[in-house]
């Protein structure tokens, strides 16, 4: 069994075909937990709306997602590639946001 803290991670290609994000549904972009952590070759990390990237995204294969996978390892990521992220995963960031909020109260 792997005890080792894995980042969950949902890979999608634009629309337009233009890039791949990650999306990371367990890890809040802010204190409310609204907002899911993603990253970008371009832009790199910032605040994703998951359900509004959803929409304007496809599921990115794993060629399609191997670059920007490789690129997350190396700054040290520890991935583990889900399909769709679940009520669960959703749930799981909105409670670290309040646990990030409480601290950041004191």
């Amino acid at each position: 069994m792997n005890n080792q803290i894995q980042d969950v991670v949902v890979f999608r290609k634009w629309l337009d075909g233009f890039g791949i994000i990650a999306l990371f549904p367990e890890l809040p972009a802010d204190l409310y937990g609204r907002y899911c952590d993603s990253y970008e070759h371009v832009g790199q990390h910032g605040g994703a709306d998951y359900q509004g990237v959803i929409m304007n995204t496809r599921p990115a294969n794993d060629e399609d997602s191997v670059d920007l996978a490789e690129e997350l390892t190396r700054i040290g990521y520890k991935l583990r590639p889900i399909k769709r992220a679940s009520q669960l995963h959703h749930e799981r960031r909105r409670r670290l946001a309040r646990h990030l909020a409480l601290i950041d109260a004191e």
